[in-house]
């Protein structure tokens, strides 16, 4: 899901997780641990994650200010660099936001598929 840069973390991603829970019930019970960034921080985001899905919160933050690998904290920061790989997702172009899911869709259909193929 795609939301408006001036809405709040925490929210949209407590609203992405509602609508999950109305589509897709099977695929939420499976989910145990949720691995966050230090904008998720906060007891009432861990507690209504809980109330919803039974899931805990781990919130992956720097402890220092020198470079080093965060675990976890990679698999998203690897995620955003094959998205700004597409000329469409690399600035925000579209007025739309469900113009730019549309995008991320395609272009992480077009990577699963050269992995499947390769």
């Amino acid at each position: 899901m795609v939301s408006e840069g001036n809405s709040s973390e925490r929210t949209f991603a407590l609203a992405a997780v509602m609508e999950l829970r109305e589509q897709q019930q099977q695929m939420l019970k499976r989910l145990r641990l949720m691995w966050v960034d230090a904008g998720y921080r906060g007891g009432r985001f861990a507690l209504s994650l809980w109330l919803m899905v039974q899931a805990k919160v781990e919130v992956i933050s720097r402890n220092s200010k020198e470079f080093m690998v965060l675990p976890k904290r990679w698999i998203v920061e690897r995620t955003f660099g094959w998205l700004n790989y597409y000329r469409r997702l690399s600035k925000d172009y579209e007025q739309l936001s469900e113009v730019s899911e549309a995008g991320i869709y395609a272009s992480m259909s077009r990577l699963m598929l050269r992995r499947l193929t390769s």
